[in-house]
């Protein structure tokens, strides 16, 4: 691929990816929203979690810093850096730096993303483009890695993907089918997801492994879900139906957002990412 994957994928961290997030619109303000974000800065601290088959990856270390604001009336930003090492033998590591902004309107009609990827001492890669909806159609602009404009069918962004798990989850759904764009890779990528949901887990609840969260006592009040969605490359889809994730990420999702006890699957390996500080933004109130 022209844009190399990061070790950690950013679209769901409203994570979201990472997030890769959408509520009520400037002119529905006055209605409740049906998910309400937290505005927040969150580091996560990454690590080996296991190897398979015959992958060379001894170890893996680095760290995340994920910056999210806005509000329902002016839409979401998300600031991302990914700095990670990966230690594959013989005396050989990869050292990748990933920083990425984007925006997307609360109604997730429009989406504006900006991605620097290094690897090594290679020279950076970069991805800058906007999707803008028009009914089930999105329009993609792209002016890095080059000028192009295309269309796709209809498909979320990313902080509208968190929403819709959120919204699921509530409803005691167990599984949500969705297409996401996000502009990731070279900004042309599309992938069908299927997220599984588990049983909601009370605030009052601790989790077995202690973090930033657990020492923050709005946390307690909060619902979270076990999540784990899996990312299949749209473009490869088989006749057949049957086709292997590119890479599946688990994490516990609370009702604001905010993801905990991070696991991405990458087939060959897999790194956990374990949050180790979080500070609560304010956030303007709608007009």
């Amino acid at each position: 691929m022209r844009h190399a994957r990061p070790i950690f994928d950013y679209r769901l961290l409203v994570l979201p990816l990472v997030l890769s997030s959408a509520l009520v619109g400037t002119a529905a303000a006055a209605a409740a929203p049906s998910v309400s974000f937290l505005a927040h800065q969150a580091v996560y601290d990454l690590s080996l979690k296991s190897s398979r088959g015959n992958a060379n990856v001894n170890s893996a270390r680095g760290r995340i810093l994920y910056n999210f604001t806005g509000s329902a009336c002016e839409g979401y930003t998300t600031e991302f850096r990914q700095v990670s090492q990966i230690d594959t033998g013989e005396d050989r590591t990869i050292t990748s730096d990933l920083r990425s902004t984007s925006w997307e309107d609360a109604e997730g009609k429009t989406y504006r993303f900006k991605v620097e990827t290094r690897m090594n001492e290679a020279d950076p890669t970069f991805v800058d483009g906007i999707a803008e909806r028009d009914g089930k159609t999105i329009k993609v602009k792209l002016k890095q890695p080059a000028a192009k404009t295309f269309t796709i069918d209809d498909a979320v962004f990313p902080t509208e993907q968190i929403k819709r798990i959120i919204e699921a989850a509530r409803e005691g759904k167990s599984l949500l089918e969705l297409t996401v764009y996000d502009g990731s890779d070279d900004g042309e990528k599309v992938y069908n997801t299927l997220t599984v949901i588990g049983q909601p887990i009370p605030g009052t609840k601790a989790p077995a492994s202690p973090d930033a969260t657990t020492k923050n006592d709005r946390f307690k009040a909060l619902t979270r879900w076990p999540v784990t969605v899996s990312y299949y490359d749209k473009a490869t889809q088989s006749k057949s139906g049957e086709q292997t994730p590119v890479y599946a990420m688990s994490f516990e999702l609370f009702e604001d957002g905010v993801s905990r006890a991070l696991v991405l699957d990458y087939n060959d390996f897999v790194i956990a990412g374990a949050m180790d500080k979080i500070d609560i933004k304010d956030t303007k109130p709608c007009k």
